[in-house]
């Protein structure tokens, strides 16, 4: 995938602002599992914790359901955490070598502290300064629910568009009968395929999208780090003030 840069990142983020009311949001990161056929003295290695054999595509979206990074082929029984920081997008995000723009102000708040673009993604990444994470459920106050929900609303991005990628190309109906090498490059063309038909179709491929595939499974939980709080707790103030939008009550209620 043909790597952002700064006027890029800059529009995809005025596009999930636009579409998901949350700003500064770069992109939607989720790690799914694809259902594979298990050769013959493969071990364990593939063997999830859902009880099936996969290979992991790890993937960020933009607000357009388009993938900007993909990162395919980590065993089934790897845990996020550890596919993550071994992927090139995740040394390039640590390495600040994602020529990200730099931290601005969120809409109409410019008293407060410039806030980083970030990705929002599940619980199973660790939270520093450009990755969000909801919150535990466990003892979680109303501005805590809403800023969970905010944050839902720019994930579903890369949900819809795995549920797009399976629903259109009817490989992934199944569980993939070749070895996890041949997969990957399956995979890999997926991705760039749906890329095309997204740009060449636009909105007319959105009668495709299913966001509830039983072939992907969300991938283990893991603990994050505490390095993002201070921006997060900026979201959550934002969200709570400023940014918030009228309906949010309801829907966390």
């Amino acid at each position: 995938m043909p790597k952002p840069n700064k006027e890029k990142w800059i529009n995809i983020a005025e596009k999930f602002y636009k579409e998901a009311n949350f700003p500064n949001c770069v992109g939607a990161i989720d790690g799914k599992h694809i259902r594979i056929v298990c050769l013959p003295n493969a071990g364990s290695k593939y063997y999830n914790y859902k009880k099936y054999h996969s290979i992991i595509l790890l993937a960020v979206v933009d607000a357009d359901y388009c993938f900007t990074f993909i990162d395919i082929g980590a065993p089934g029984r790897e845990s996020d955490s550890s596919i993550f920081k071994s992927s090139n997008f995740g040394q390039k995000l640590t390495r600040s070598q994602l020529d990200l723009p730099e931290p601005i102000h969120l809409p109409n708040n410019m008293g407060n502290p410039r806030v980083p673009f970030v990705f929002v993604g599940d619980a199973a990444f660790g939270l520093n300064k450009n990755v969000m994470r909801p919150f535990s459920l466990r003892n979680i106050d109303t501005p805590k629910k809403t800023f969970n929900y905010r944050l839902s609303r720019a994930r579903r991005f890369v949900e819809c568009a795995f549920g797009i990628l399976s629903n259109k190309w009817r490989i992934f109906h199944s569980s993939i009968i070749i070895n996890p090498q041949s997969a990957k490059y399956i995979i890999k063309a997926a991705c760039v395929l749906h890329n095309f038909v997204r740009r060449r179709d636009g909105y007319q491929f959105e009668d495709t999208i299913r966001c509830d595939m039983e072939e992907f499974d969300e991938v283990q939980a893991v603990g994050g780090r505490s390095s993002g709080i201070s921006v997060r707790d900026s979201f959550v103030q934002y969200f709570n003030g400023p940014g918030a939008v009228p309906w949010q009550n309801r829907m966390i209620h």
